[in-house]
């Protein structure tokens, strides 16, 4: 072989070996997902806002969901005890199993159309025992808690059952699932996802150590 030969071999050999691990190290690097979502978006609903922006809660919940029901107390305690010194995001996850869980969502934004998001938010936990978990549709009961709330019947009935307020639940759930939420209740502190039971008293410790930083 000669000598021109074997440096020709040479280069290509180690210009090959170069190219592999290129393609090695491209196929192990993690790479963003495309159209990462957001923990928080500018139209989430916010139940209370801090003005440091020291502690955000996340909440991915379903209104039909047992578990979100059962957390709900605790979250309202963490609520009523911090106010204003966090902020506390609801957001969007219904799950196809619970037969009204989109209705419920969509009851949910169609108040905040109005201005009344907390009001049906609260309307829908503390009755969730007396319209959760039928194979009967629960929309004429949600038309019901929205005309308990004040609310303008005709644009509600516009609203609960318009494209827009369909998209926007699914915006959620979108996100949501690219965040990793595989159930509910999921929790989010500062970005993070909240892998403790989610008790008062677990949230109120995150909550804390938050405040503290």
């Amino acid at each position: 072989m000669s000598t021109n030969l074997k440096v020709t071999l040479s280069v290509l050999g180690a210009a090959l070996a170069v190219l592999l691990l290129v393609v090695a190290v491209n196929l192990t690097e993690p790479k963003p997902p495309a159209g990462a979502a957001d923990v928080v978006r500018e139209d989430s609903h916010r139940l209370s806002t801090a003005a440091d922006g020291k502690v955000t809660i996340v909440e991915f919940l379903d209104f039909e969901c047992e578990a979100c029901g059962a957390a709900y107390p605790g979250v309202e305690r963490l609520r009523a005890e911090y106010g204003d010194r966090i902020t506390y995001v609801v957001r969007y996850f219904p799950i196809a199993g619970h037969p009204n869980a989109f209705n419920a969502a969509h009851a949910a934004e169609a108040a905040a159309r109005q201005g009344k998001f907390e009001q049906m938010y609260v309307k829908l936990f503390d009755n969730q025992a007396a319209w959760g978990h039928t194979e009967e549709s629960r929309a004429p009961v949600f038309e019901g808690y929205a005309a308990e709330l004040g609310l303008d019947m005709a644009k509600f009935r516009a609203d609960v059952t318009s494209t827009e307020v369909a998209e926007r639940v699914k915006s959620d759930a979108a996100d949501g699932t690219a965040l990793g939420v595989q159930g509910t209740p999921t929790f989010f502190v500062n970005g993070e996802k909240f892998t403790d039971r989610p008790s008062y008293e677990a949230l109120k410790a995150a909550v804390d150590k938050g405040l503290s930083e």
